[in-house]
């Protein structure tokens, strides 16, 4: 997520507005939550577990569960303050549908699952993590799902070049100055580009989700510096 999303040591002061201020930093972020719907509808069978990792306040889960009325949702987050909001968002939805798992970061999830998800998303929030840890997260969730299972992740992307790094900056910048943040909020949440996040490549994306095992590995959207995979164990 970004800057005005926790860590996966998160705080847990949250601004009211948070969800409209993530709107402000991702372009097209409504996008990603629709265009995963999109796609999981496009299987041929609805899934009949699925689990959001980095829930946060639950807003792709808010749009998906209408769509899906016989799917039992999982949600987890390592903040229990978006665990929070997510259960607030989501009171009026039966609890038979949903399951609010104990906050954990994705690469330490432990708990016991009845039931192996056959869905698993990960929308903007594995892209903080060091390699290594990436890697952990992934074959987490690769060894979470059922045979078959799809699992759907966006990433904050570096392009391919120094070049293309600055002027990916400078576009992604000028979206953040047109939607109402000041110039040093801009300038400080651009200088966390490798230092408290780690975008990798799309190539090397593709890599590291074929190096955890998934047999379909495909990319099916790219924005400004936001890209989402889908994969099928």
């Amino acid at each position: 997520m970004p800057s005005t999303e926790p860590s996966e040591n998160a705080t847990t002061q949250l601004p009211g507005d948070y969800d409209t201020r993530v709107s402000s930093v991702l372009p097209f972020y409504s996008f990603f939550h629709q265009e995963t719907i999109n796609l999981i509808e496009s299987l041929p069978s609805p899934p009949k577990v699925w689990m959001d990792t980095g829930c946060g306040t639950g807003s792709l889960i808010s749009k998906a569960i209408g769509q899906f009325p016989d799917t039992k949702f999982l949600m987890i987050d390592p903040s229990e303050r978006m665990l929070e909001l997510a259960k607030e968002k989501l009171s009026s939805c039966s609890n038979k549908k949903l399951d609010f798992l104990r906050a954990s970061a994705t690469q330490e999830f432990s708990q016991h699952l009845e039931e192996r998800p056959d869905v698993i998303t990960a929308i903007q929030c594995h892209h903080y993590l060091d390699l290594d840890n990436r890697a952990k997260a992934l074959k987490m969730c690769y060894g979470l799902l059922e045979e078959n299972g799809i699992f759907v992740t966006f990433e904050n992307i570096s392009p391919l070049t120094e070049e293309g790094i600055v002027i990916g900056k400078r576009y992604w910048g000028r979206y953040q100055s047109e939607r109402g943040r000041s110039d040093k909020e801009v300038e400080v949440y651009l200088e966390r580009f490798g230092t408290e996040y780690f975008p990798l490549t799309v190539e090397e994306h593709l890599e590291l989700l074929r190096k955890t095992g998934f047999r379909t590995v495909e990319l099916f959207w790219y924005s400004y510096m936001q890209a989402g995979f889908y994969c099928i164990k």
